[in-house]
């Protein structure tokens, strides 16, 4: 007797010509999706490996990583020599050196230095938009899930909320800068002109003004455009488990929420782990939303320095890896002196996505080995 399953991958061959047709239809199709991705990821390794790694120990460009973002100065010396420094090290330079040695000077943007400030306002923007849509995607979950009476209003929810996953990312972009920048509450002292709405309190003013362009506006923003996927996958999570548990705990006296934070949360935990390595590298490869909301393109100044509250982190605005990368591939032309930049960016980007899914991943995989039923 044949193995059931070679058989259903495999079939009966009574057509052996159209059903090999078919197969090799669809794996030329599939190879050939791969064979892209593997080109276009290849590429970025092969250009942007050079940058990342070195053949001196500690065999890493620490500075490319840990140095701020600065101008390159290209110039040369009265001897003829060739020099590419930052405009730290240029000025130093031309302190000691006088500036009647710099001869044929060009200068690059964000070309110099490292991209310290990117790489840490891209962190701050994933974790701090994950962990809010965790909070109140899993929240939504559970309500549409254990709580809400299922009908035909509940399935119109579930439907524009799919629906929400689809929108662009440019549209989420103008939501956020028209929410979060200019018209969410604030408590303050001395509502500003451009408020829509100041309440008084006694003492102090609650003002709809917005948070401004913002680490906070631009996480929220972020937190709104990966709601969906958390939703929904949290959802799914929460009804693969088995209806017996619950049944179960309610039936020796625990109450409704009892039974869903000890029979169902920590069993449904691997699927809404799975649903944030997929929104992880959405939110940290996003554009358009903090482009309205977040970004700037210099900055001289990491996120914690020269603030006087650590609260006051949330209220500044960052440097992030995609806005980065853009500004360097649409403003800065390729030449041998913005390649160092443009090509290593790159490449510690796909290294971060990595990274956070990798994390992720082994996180969601400790949990599940946990849970057996």
């Amino acid at each position: 007797m044949k193995n059931p399953e070679q058989l259903i991958r495999r079939g009966v061959h009574r057509n052996g010509i159209a059903e090999g047709l078919v197969k090799s239809f669809l794996g030329g199709i599939t190879w050939a999706i791969i064979a892209i991705a593997l080109l276009i990821f290849g590429r970025m390794i092969v250009d942007g490996a050079p940058v990342f790694f070195k053949k001196e120990a500690p065999f890493v460009d620490i500075a490319f990583l840990t140095h701020k973002t600065e101008t390159l100065h290209v110039f040369d010396d009265a001897e003829g020599n060739r020099h590419q420094l930052p405009a730290s090290e240029f000025h130093r330079w031309t302190a000691e050196k006088g500036e009647s040695a710099v001869f044929n000077e060009q200068t690059f943007a964000y070309s110099g230095g490292g991209i310290a400030g990117p790489i840490v306002g891209t962190a701050l923007l994933t974790l701090l938009s994950v962990a809010l849509a965790l909070f109140f995607g899993v929240c939504a979950a559970i309500y549409l899930s254990e709580y809400a009476k299922q009908g035909r209003f509940i399935s119109w929810v579930r439907l524009a909320i799919l629906n929400l996953a689809g929108v662009p990312s440019i549209v989420f972009g103008l939501f956020g800068f028209a929410v979060f920048v200019l018209a969410a509450p604030i408590f303050t002292d001395t509502p500003s002109e451009r408020t829509l709405l100041a309440i008084p309190l006694g003492f102090t003013h609650i003002s709809f003004e917005g948070w401004g362009s913002s680490l906070i506006a631009g996480a929220a923003t972020l937190a709104c455009m990966i709601l969906p996927v958390i939703i929904t996958a949290s959802e799914e999570s929460l009804k693969a488990v088995p209806q017996g548990f619950r049944e179960a705990s309610l039936a020796i006296g625990a109450t409704r929420w009892h039974t869903i934070r000890k029979c169902v949360l920590p069993y449904a935990l691997p699927g809404i782990l799975t649903s944030s390595v997929l929104s992880l590298a959405r939110a940290a490869g996003e554009t358009a939303p903090i482009m309205f909301t977040a970004a700037v393109a210099a900055k001289d100044d990491l996120p914690w320095e020269g603030i006087k509250s650590p609260l006051a982190v949330f209220s500044g605005q960052v440097q992030a890896l995609p806005y980065h990368i853009y500004t360097l591939a649409a403003r800065i032309p390729t030449s041998e002196y913005t390649e160092r930049a443009q090509f290593g960016s790159v490449f510690v980007f796909l290294l971060m996505i990595f990274l956070f899914s990798a994390v992720s991943v082994v996180l969601r995989n400790r949990v599940r080995s946990k849970l057996k039923w």
